[in-house]
């Protein structure tokens, strides 16, 4: 009598039905689009091929109910309870599921793009085959569900809750998994192919044979994780922890992974083509061989044999320090930041901001880079805004001209390519100097401002861990203030500083980073 009574005034153009009690119900093929059914109880109801598009049912009852085949595109289901229900090749397009509950609901094949699922729980449940194209699940409870082989490009997962979820040869590419629980997950053959995946923890994660292509796994956690026949190609797995991770056969050609903590992972096979060789921490990694090759077809492959991974790979990034005899105040500080902005429109590799370390006494800015062959040709732009930029760039000009004076004829190829490869880039950094000095708007930001004309001295760290003196002003570290007044006096020193070509060569003998 009540599905009756419901059917004729759904008839008559009546829409509201809240709180109808329509447990056990046989609705099947029911058309109640439209209609108000909140907080109405539809619990074991058959509702299996109904027309509910663009119903509202929110907070409404649901459990154990039959809805396979149903028609839900547009609904309103916020805060439903769906637990154990059968959604099997329904429709939910452009649903509206926030905070609903759906643990160990039948959802397989069923249409979910563009749904929002919002911090919903939908743990345990099966979506297998499911379609979640650009379907927003950030904040969702999945864990344990199963999601095997579902569409989910463009998804938003940030924050999801997805440990234990099997996802193998799920489609994942272009989704937002930044900061998910991905804990023990099977992703074995799964497509996550320009995903972002920063600082998500999938620790003991399976990704056997996945597509990571221009991931971002940034600041992740992949520890224990099995990434073996991978392919990470171009990824950025900047400051990643892959302790214990499996990347044998892995596929890493010009992925970024400075700052990447690679202790007792397995890196045997592994295609590195294009990667760096520093900034990587590989204490206790396990690898036989790697794959050199531009395309990773093994034609060209470097055996380890006994040589200890740690030589191949070295933590230390090379670095250019400025120390300026002064501490930077707020005026030189922006007069800093512009002066920079504007040289970095002519060299690139000054493109990352240094970083900055302030005390009461100096100021010390930092260039790391990626390359000791950049070092020299980096220390004579960086230091363009500075009263001391002449006398350090002709220290610098002096040193490349010793080193290319040196017979070749007693060097080693290695020490010859070293050299070969320092003066083209600082060439090319000359040139672009040159074009600095002759733009006199460029380095108007810093004229007359003291900081600037204050005593510095020139650092640099080879991926060794060996330092460098490249320039010392003779009046660094040597002031003092009279006793009776804030003057300052400057105490005259001899400049003493000398290169010899040793001391040179071993300095750029500890170069790390060059073709191989």
């Amino acid at each position: 009598m009540i599905i009756e009574e419901l059917q004729k005034k759904y008839a008559a153009g009546e829409r509201d039905f809240t709180d109808f009690n329509l447990f056990e119900a046989n609705l099947s093929g029911i058309n109640l689009s439209g209609a108000n059914l909140s907080r109405v109880n539809l619990s074991v109801a058959n509702l299996s091929g109904a027309n509910l598009s663009d119903a509202n049912l929110s907070k409404a009852k649901l459990n154990i109910t039959k809805l396979n085949g149903a028609h839900l595109s547009g609904t309103n289901l916020n805060d439903a309870d769906l637990n154990v229900a059968n959604l099997v090749l329904v429709n939910l397009k452009k649903a509206q599921l926030v905070g609903a509950k759906l643990i160990r609901a039948e959802l397989i094949r069923a249409e979910l793009s563009e749904a929002n699922l919002s911090f919903a729980d939908l743990s345990g449940a099966s979506l297998v085959e499911a379609t979640l194209r650009k379907t927003n699940l950030s904040g969702a409870n999945l864990k344990g569900a199963n999601l095997r082989f579902a569409s989910m490009t463009g998804a938003n997962l940030i924050e999801t809750n997805l440990q234990g979820v099997d996802l193998s040869g799920a489609d994942l590419s272009g989704a937002d998994l930044s900061g998910a629980e991905l804990r023990q997950t099977d992703l074995t053959g799964a497509n996550l192919n320009g995903a972002d995946l920063s600082g998500a923890n999938l620790r003991w994660a399976t990704l056997i044979g996945a597509n990571l292509k221009w991931a971002n796994l940034s600041d992740a956690k992949l520890s224990g994780a099995d990434l073996s026949r991978s392919d990470l190609s171009q990824a950025n797995l900047l400051n990643t922890s892959l302790v214990h991770a499996d990347l044998s056969n892995a596929c890493l050609i010009e992925v970024d992974w400075i700052g990447s903590d690679l202790t007792g992972a397995t890196l045997t096979g592994a295609k590195i083509y294009g990667a760096s060789r520093l900034g990587i921490k590989t204490e206790a990694a396990i690898c036989e061989w790697f794959d050199l090759s531009a395309n990773g077809d093994q034609s060209k492959v470097h055996y380890l044999n006994s040589e200890k991974i740690t030589s191949f790979f070295h933590e230390t990034l090379p670095k250019v320090k400025i120390i300026v005899d002064a501490p930077l105040d707020s005026s030189s500080h922006y007069a800093l930041a512009a002066t920079y902005y504007q040289i970095s429109k002519y060299l690139p590799e000054l493109n990352q901001p240094p970083s900055i370390q302030i005390n009461s006494c100096r100021t010390i800015i930092s260039f790391q880079m990626n390359s000791d062959k950049k070092l020299f040709a980096t220390a004579y732009a960086a230091i363009i805004a500075f009263n001391d930029a002449a006398k350090t760039q002709e220290k610098i000009s002096n040193i490349m001209k010793m080193l290319n004076y040196q017979d070749i004829n007693y060097l080693t190829p290695v020490s010859a390519q070293k050299i070969q490869q320092l003066t083209t880039v600082f060439n090319q950094s000359i040139k672009q100097v040159n074009r600095i000095n002759k733009d006199k708007e460029l380095l108007r930001f810093c004229n007359g401002i003291k900081f600037f004309q204050t005593p510095t001295k020139i650092t640099l760290l080879n991926s060794s861990n060996q330092t460098f003196n490249v320039y010392h002003h003779p009046t660094f570290g040597k002031r003092k203030f009279s006793k009776n007044s804030e003057v300052e006096t400057i105490i005259q020193v001899p400049q003493t500083e000398s290169y010899s070509l040793n001391t040179i060569m071993d300095f750029i003998d500890g170069f790390h980073d060059f073709e191989h």
